[in-house]
């Protein structure tokens, strides 16, 4: 049996909304995994190639044999290839990607005998990722708005309207997660934590039906300044793009640089620029996602 799995960018941490507002983009990682009479075998191409273990520590399995572990089934053995496409440590999701990755797989080849509800899909997403909002939009597509509350996690998947057009801009340098989460601070000020509130709430209205709202939408104070110390290229490249007008945010955890610009000559202006100003930097010209994760099985 073999299953392949695709599975979306995401860019999480979406302007205003951190932890809690995320969008699928076009960009892919693909996985596979082929069951075998025993052990493991693992292949990785592309990114992540001599830094990504190879052993039973490798994320995608690891998420795939918690699937298996909490169904209480039995895993066979795994032949598994992992093909990056995403960049690593970049605020791509690329993490999510591998988490969502490994579940799909597991669910894939569970098939028939166990089926995974997509609330299942999200509880175990979130006990390997720690937070729902860059693996609820590998996993459904579109943009997610995801909270947890005593129950677990949960999420609402929301069509983004055909206007978006997501550029991502990429820095050849990574970004710990870790070391930008480590940034934030315990509480912030009162106007601030208002302010987030109400540009989170226009950021959903722009996505959804007024893209024209994009640029007030994308307004954060809750967490790019803090982590613009740590990233401080990508802090001056959102700040002059925003003064030429348009809707530049950190790209989840950074250092890459999200815009979403719904007009498309600002598109290419925004290509213009970065090519002629970061010649250094990756530009890619993408779109929502609306799908998520895609699974093809093969049964032998």
């Amino acid at each position: 049996m073999k299953v392949n799995v695709r599975i979306p960018a995401t860019s999480a941490n979406l302007g205003p909304g951190f932890d809690t507002l995320g969008i699928a983009l076009n960009y892919y990682d693909e996985y596979s995994a082929e069951t075998t009479d025993s052990g493991l075998e693992i292949e990785v191409v592309g990114e992540g190639v001599g830094d990504i273990p190879t052993d039973e520590s490798n994320l995608v399995f690891k998420s795939l044999s918690l699937v298996f572990e909490k169904m209480n089934e039995t895993l066979p053995g795994i032949k598994l290839t992992t093909t990056n496409n995403i960049p690593h440590g970049r605020g791509m999701g690329s993490s999510g990607a591998a988490v969502a990755g490994g579940i799909m797989l597991a669910a894939g080849l569970l098939g028939k005998q166990q089926s995974l509800s997509e609330q299942q899909l999200l509880d175990f997403a979130t006990v390997l990722e720690g937070h729902p909002d860059n693996v609820a939009p590998a996993l459904f597509g579109g943009m997610t708005i995801a909270w947890t509350d005593p129950d677990g996690p949960h999420h609402k998947q929301l069509s983004v309207h055909r206007g978006v057009s997501p550029i991502v801009m990429v820095p050849p340098n990574q970004m710990s997660t870790k070391l930008a989460r480590s940034l934030q601070p315990d509480s912030v000020p009162h106007e601030d934590a208002v302010f987030n509130l109400s540009r989170s709430a226009l950021l959903v209205a722009a996505l959804i039906s007024s893209p024209e709202l994009m640029l007030p939408a994308t307004e954060d104070k809750l967490h790019q300044n803090y982590r613009a110390s740590a990233m401080p290229e990508t802090q001056e490249l959102i700040t002059k793009l925003r003064e030429l007008g348009h809707p530049a945010v950190v790209s989840g955890a950074g250092p890459s640089v999200l815009i979403l610009e719904p007009e498309p000559e600002k598109r290419l202006e925004v290509q213009a620029f970065a090519e002629k100003n970061y010649p250094h930097w990756q530009v890619l010209m993408l779109a929502v996602d609306s799908k998520g994760a895609s699974v093809e099985v093969h049964e032998e």
